[in-house]
């Protein structure tokens, strides 16, 4: 049952491992296209969180943005395959934070196709959050739970 297992997460951190071997291989010197697609969209989250804060964030560079996702990405997967709960949660911090900047679906009227589309992938997003959420949440109860066995007194036999 052990390799079932290992084969789900190497199925699901695929979609990782492959966006971040896309983007460092597109890296270049200014953050590939991925930096160019990502500066708008973090501006516009920028400029949602100031209107509805009253916080101004500071300025980010788009290119340590898109190196640090690689890393959280690549790490986080190769961590992940092997069953590590760190890797579980580097891709939950990436998850976190670039799902709400890179699906900005509030930003469009329903009527548009871009909020449709937007939508979709935020969701599909968010199913990864969720099965990763759902992964450390095993991992924490089977530890738990051996715990709790070895804690408890074995019945002396008379």
């Amino acid at each position: 049952m052990e390799i079932v297992s290992f084969l789900g997460r190497a199925l699901f951190v695929s979609v990782f491992l492959l966006s971040a071997w896309q983007e460092f291989n597109d890296f270049g010197d200014d953050g590939g296209r991925s930096a160019k697609s990502l500066r708008p969209k973090f501006n516009a989250f920028v400029s949602h969180v100031t209107t509805h804060t009253g916080q101004q964030l500071p300025p980010v560079d788009m290119k340590l943005l898109v190196a640090a996702a690689i890393a959280l990405k690549g790490i986080g997967g190769l961590l992940f395959v092997f069953g590590s709960s760190l890797g579980a949660y580097l891709l939950l911090l990436h998850q976190a934070v670039a799902t709400p900047i890179l699906y900005d679906f509030y930003n469009y009227d329903v009527d548009k196709k871009e909020f449709s589309q937007l939508f979709s992938k935020f969701t599909q997003s968010l199913a990864l959050l969720g099965a990763l959420l759902f992964f450390i949440g095993m991992k924490n109860s089977r530890r738990h739970g051996r715990q709790l066995r070895k804690k408890a007194p074995k019945a002396k036999a008379n």
